[in-house]
């Protein structure tokens, strides 16, 4: 089981560089982050890349050199966004938001939910100049095998995964940490009232009242659902 966060006095900060500030904070205002937002649990500050764009109408893009589809966001303009949001003194990782990047994990989401919080890039076109992700040191992210339209999304879903973790914002602490992949599983069914519904029952080790025998019959069927449909965490588990 994964230890409980520590609370910190400093709320979790997410400064997200984007072109898009007003899809932020979007989902992130409501539900369990938006109360949390609310409170002061966490902060959100969405920056615009294209104030650091150049010329008469802030250009931020250029074409791919060797040729090729599309636009590429320059290094100049990303370097200097970057450098305008983050005082030497940051300590929080860069995060790029990317289709090749590693992809994302609940062990990395709770590494960065145990940290000061997180600077994120927001990716758009067809890709970054290599050269700012090397001389910024941007780790790049991914959610997911597909290419979305923007970093966004993705990002969205980070700040969200990274907030519900913070101290306070779920009711219950055994909540974040009998999820999927906390414990290197998939998670058990879940089930509630009525105790019948269209011929299906609840099983009935769950309302029988012994407790060792439920937790032996949730962690089996989190292993069979893992093996199931997700071989390869069992396998990393196993290794």
């Amino acid at each position: 089981m994964s230890e409980p966060i520590v609370p910190d006095a400093a709320p979790w900060r997410a400064t997200v560089l984007t072109l898009y500030p007003e899809m932020f904070p979007g989902p992130l205002g409501h539900s369990l982050s938006g109360d949390a937002l609310a409170r002061g649990t966490w902060s959100l500050e969405p920056r615009q890349i294209r104030e650091h764009g150049l010329g008469r109408h802030r250009n931020v893009d250029d074409t791919p050199a060797g040729g090729g589809a599309g636009m590429v966001l320059r290094c100049d303009v990303l370097g200097a966004a970057i450098d305008a949001a983050t005082p030497a003194d940051d300590a929080r990782p860069r995060l790029l938001m990317s289709p090749r990047g590693k992809p994302l994990s609940q062990a990395r989401v709770r590494a960065l939910a145990e940290g000061p919080g997180a600077i994120i890039v927001c990716g758009r076109f067809e890709g970054v100049d290599e050269r700012v992700i090397e001389a910024r040191n941007l780790e790049e992210v991914s959610i997911g095998d597909y290419v979305l339209s923007g970093g966004e999304i993705a990002a969205l879903v980070l700040i969200d995964a990274c907030v519900r973790l913070l101290p306070g914002v779920m009711g219950k602490h055994a909540s974040g940490v009998e999820e999927s992949f906390e414990g290197g599983l998939l998670e058990y069914p879940h089930y509630t009232r009525p105790r019948e519904w269209e011929g299906r029952t609840i099983p009935d080790v769950l309302i029988g009242g012994n407790h060792a025998a439920i937790a032996r019959w949730r962690a089996d069927r989190s292993r069979a659902l893992t093996r199931a449909r997700r071989p390869d965490l069992l396998q990393r588990d196993e290794s």
